[in-house]
């Protein structure tokens, strides 16, 4: 099969374009062909060599795809069948190997473009609004990295599940216009962001703080915080640590929460697909949308780094793998 491969950590041009090995499914996982996958910052950090051990070998978190071949003890699902997923082993590839229990079937109407841009962010964004912030009604939320995949997914659920004010953090004014089509209310850089959010907010604080950025971030962040606010940290983009202390949370009832969709994905896959269809349905009925989605073709998945890496695209990247 065809397949995007880095046999050594680097840049993007360790990324090769050549044929590799046809996985076989084992019992419980599904082979899928795959259509498009998607280009995430976790894909760089694997390639890098600062996220997980040995060589990157085929980058890729997820896809949508079609069903090829079934391994032993799977039910439910049917040769053929339109699947979006959580691949084991890599989706830069035409065939790919998904654990059953991260496999979700969907509907052919939607764009196959959008199908292979949502899965992470749709359920990491679910999760992250429902099950770790819960999000109450009225509740002023701040979305960090407002302009990026998940950003602009918080954005729009954090609206469509009742939040009173959303307000979105970027890294440049250039990158506002979306997350406010997205349906934010504000849009700020990071310079003096907590400032700017106790002003707005009438020196209350946010209820709700979605963090992937950690670092002088996740510092900062606690200055503008509500009492019984929670801070949810889920990445460190910034690649530092931020320092907190004790009395940032107990004194203030405050709460800081970490959640990584990756650990879920493998030590409580079952989580996810009890809230599949929730999330399933939100696409599909468009609650969802990604604009801007840039595509690349599965040999240009160095360019596709290259564009990522250089934090300049509003949106999405996903790669063209198989008609």
């Amino acid at each position: 099969m065809r397949a995007v491969v880095a046999e050594e950590t680097g840049g993007p041009e360790v990324l090769v374009y050549r044929q590799a090995m046809l996985p076989e499914p084992a019992a419980g996982e599904i082979r899928i062909k795959v259509l498009k996958a998607s280009v995430h910052f976790a894909d760089i950090k694997k390639r890098k060599g600062t996220k997980g051990k040995g060589k990157p070998g085929i980058p890729g978190l997820d896809a949508v795809g079609i069903i090829d071949k079934a391994g032993p003890a799977v039910e439910g699902f049917k040769s053929g069948q339109r699947v979006i997923a959580f691949v084991k082993g890599g989706a830069y590839a035409e065939y790919a190997i998904a654990n059953a229990k991260l496999t979700y079937p969907i509907s052919d109407h939607v764009d196959t473009a959008v199908a292979a841009a949502s899965p992470i962010p749709s359920f990491l964004s679910f999760m992250l609004l429902q099950r770790i912030g819960r999000l109450e009604k009225e509740e002023t939320v701040v979305v960090h990295a407002a302009a990026g995949g998940t950003g602009l997914t918080l954005i729009q659920l954090a609206k469509l599940f009742g939040a009173g004010k959303v307000i979105g953090t970027v890294s440049s004014m250039d990158k506002a216009a979306v997350p406010l089509q997205m349906g934010a209310d504000h849009v700020i850089t990071y310079d003096r962001f907590s400032h700017v959010i106790n002003d707005l907010t009438a020196d209350t604080g946010a209820d709700l703080i979605f963090d992937s950025l950690a670092g002088k971030i996740t510092e900062d962040s606690l200055a503008c915080l509500a009492p019984y606010g929670r801070l949810v940290n889920y990445g460190n983009a910034s690649g530092g640590p931020g320092e907190l202390t004790t009395t940032d949370v107990h004194s203030t009832c405050r709460s800081l929460l970490g959640f990584s969709l990756g650990t879920t994905r493998q030590e409580r896959p079952e989580i996810l697909q009890a809230v599949s269809n929730q999330v399933i349905n939100l696409i599909e009925k468009e609650a969802i949308t990604f604009p801007r989605i840039k595509e690349f073709k599965l040999e240009d998945a160095a360019k596709a780094h290259q564009l990522l890496e250089s934090r300049t695209h509003t949106g999405k990247i996903i790669l063209h793998i198989t008609d």
